[in-house]
């Protein structure tokens, strides 16, 4: 589980972030995940809600946005959307000659404090 590792980066930014604001508290936080960076956004709320624990963002709401499997497809020439990251053909020409264009990571997108 990676998310651990990921959401503990992350409340090191946060935190940075909320300090140089003179923050009281971080009350919601919203996250970008990338379509093919494997990370699972039931065990990142929940390793999320547990770094968070005696810092600033203790109790903050954290809003999950999923990215799509957005991918060029060489054969047809058209951005496609794939349904699940694990099948790798084109959805219009089944063509397997596609490249990612997708985010594989993770980006914090906003925070919202109280000074």
């Amino acid at each position: 589980m990676h998310e651990i590792t990921l959401c503990q980066r992350a409340l090191e930014i946060i935190e940075q972030q909320a300090k140089q604001h003179a923050a009281r508290r971080v009350t919601e936080v919203w996250i970008k995940v990338g379509a093919f960076s494997c990370v699972e956004p039931a065990a990142l709320t929940f390793c999320f809600d547990l770094v968070c624990r005696g810092t600033l963002a203790e109790g903050c709401t954290l809003h999950i946005e999923e990215q799509q499997a957005e991918c060029w497809c060489e054969s047809c020439q058209q951005y496609v959307t794939l349904l699940s990251q694990h099948v790798r053909r084109c959805p219009q020409c089944s063509s397997d000659n596609l490249h990612i264009v997708a985010d594989d990571g993770m980006q914090i997108q906003r925070l919202e404090i109280e000074e």
